[in-house]
């Protein structure tokens, strides 16, 4: 499956039934990027898009782990795709979670909010970002 028939298919806001096909297509872009395989281009930024929309602690670490699966993705999926319940929502979670995925993630997030990245943050109005990207 490439990102339009992705995008056609499931939309920016899927259904809920429609996640556990996303979060297999997600996993199966980081293991790409783990081993330096080809990816489709924008596909792991698109299911990243996905589960933000939806706003679960179960994906949090999901996007987390596609995010740290490589040099590429790391870079190109933005923080804010973590926090699709908010910032301190998603902050709490990560704490309330333990381990070395949440610990590293929740680090991560604290360094982007010093660094100001979260300035003017909201769901909502990254939503609407994709909205625009995506053409939808």
């Amino acid at each position: 499956m490439d990102t339009k028939d992705s995008l056609r298919q499931y939309g920016l806001v899927p259904k809920d039934g429609d996640l556990p096909r996303i979060r297999e297509l997600l996993a199966r872009e980081a293991e790409r990027e783990r081993k330096h395989e080809e990816r489709e281009d924008d596909l792991a930024l698109l299911c990243s898009v996905q589960l933000f929309s939806k706003g679960l602690d179960e994906d949090v670490l999901r996007i987390w782990d596609a995010k740290s699966s490589g040099f590429d993705l790391f870079s190109y999926l933005d923080a804010h795709l973590l926090c699709g319940k908010g910032l301190a929502s998603t902050k709490e979670f990560l704490r309330n979670r333990g381990g070395k995925a949440a610990g590293d993630a929740l680090v991560y997030l604290e360094q982007c909010e010093a660094a100001g990245d979260f300035e003017d943050f909201s769901p909502t109005a990254q939503l609407e970002h994709y909205h625009s990207y995506f053409g939808v």
